[in-house]
């Protein structure tokens, strides 16, 4: 399974990744979204690089031009809440693409345990398309699975399908690669961290990316 850590590389991104960890920045929330959707904006570029082109013909004022324009037929997911800004970042790029939501959440125990809930699912058919499946944190790596297993259930198998985070930690992807099919997926990370706590919450990460975009829940 192919994986792409795109801070290993610098470019702007990073400003934008730097602005949501840092506390003295995030707490703006307006700035916070934007951020996530640039870097959705930045991730969908990364992955136009992947597509399936075709010669084409268009018809300029003074002429005909020959361009090359892909040809994937595109659906982008995302995990509510968090999701919707960067969400919305891909969708700005491939502005032709189906939209598809899913709602899960974690159920804690008492001892930091928990389970993953997926109670909503509105995609249409994912049949030969190609899947972008994007959530700001890959953590534990359990709730994109089973988010990406709804998705395939209720709209039917993609030909290929794009995971894509803004911070992963190590543990996350490497879940992802051993529970996701090799060869059908593809994973995009804006940065990669080591740790997480026993809570299952990303080091250093940023927080909660839904808190910080929309505002504590209950």
């Amino acid at each position: 399974m192919e994986v792409h850590i795109l801070d290993r590389q610098n470019t702007i991104l990073s400003r934008f990744i730097a602005e949501m960890r840092d506390v003295r920045v995030q707490g703006d929330s307006m700035r916070f979204r934007r951020n996530l959707e640039r870097c959705g904006e930045i991730t969908a570029y990364e992955i136009s690089r992947t597509l399936a082109y075709s010669e084409q013909t268009v018809e300029t004022p003074l002429g005909d031009a020959q361009v090359w324009l892909p040809e994937d037929e595109i659906v982008v997911a995302t995990i509510l809440r968090a999701g919707v800004p960067y969400h919305q970042g891909f969708m700005n790029y491939f502005d032709g693409a189906s939209g598809a939501f899913v709602a899960a959440y974690r159920k804690y125990s008492k001892d930091n345990s928990f389970k993953i809930r997926v109670e909503y699912v509105s995609c249409g058919d994912l049949t030969g398309k190609t899947l972008i499946l994007a959530d700001p944190m890959l953590a534990t790596g359990t709730s994109l699975e089973l988010t990406y297993r709804a998705l395939v259930e209720a709209g039917g198998q993609p030909r290929h399908t794009h995971i894509a985070a803004v911070i992963a930690s190590e543990e996350g992807v490497e879940y992802v690669r051993r529970h996701l099919p090799d060869g059908e997926v593809t994973v995009w990370c804006g940065s990669v961290d080591e740790e997480l706590t026993v809570k299952s919450y990303i080091i250093p990460g940023l927080g909660d990316a839904g808190d910080l975009a929309y505002g504590d829940k209950l």
